[in-house]
């Protein structure tokens, strides 16, 4: 997730109908705590590391084009 999408906060539309202040101000309150709820509870999965890519090979470093073969300039 990018930190522009976590800095925004979740917005609500009313698509039908016309609510009266106070059923917005409900609607705020339980939908904010649940969102609330939700997000303290929310655990990311620890990456475990595959036996694949704990015996895994460094790559490589670059082939360097300026020395010679056999290092000397003949």
């Amino acid at each position: 997730m990018s930190d522009t999408h976590a800095e925004q906060p979740p917005t609500i539309e009313i698509v039908r109908g016309s609510a009266t202040e106070e059923e917005l101000a409900a609607l705020i309150a339980v939908v904010s705590d649940a969102y609330a709820r939700e997000e303290s509870a929310a655990v990311a999965a620890d990456s475990r590391a595959s036996a694949w890519s704990r015996t895994q090979r460094a790559m490589r470093r670059p082939l360097r084009r300026d020395i010679t073969w056999g290092r000397f300039p003949g």
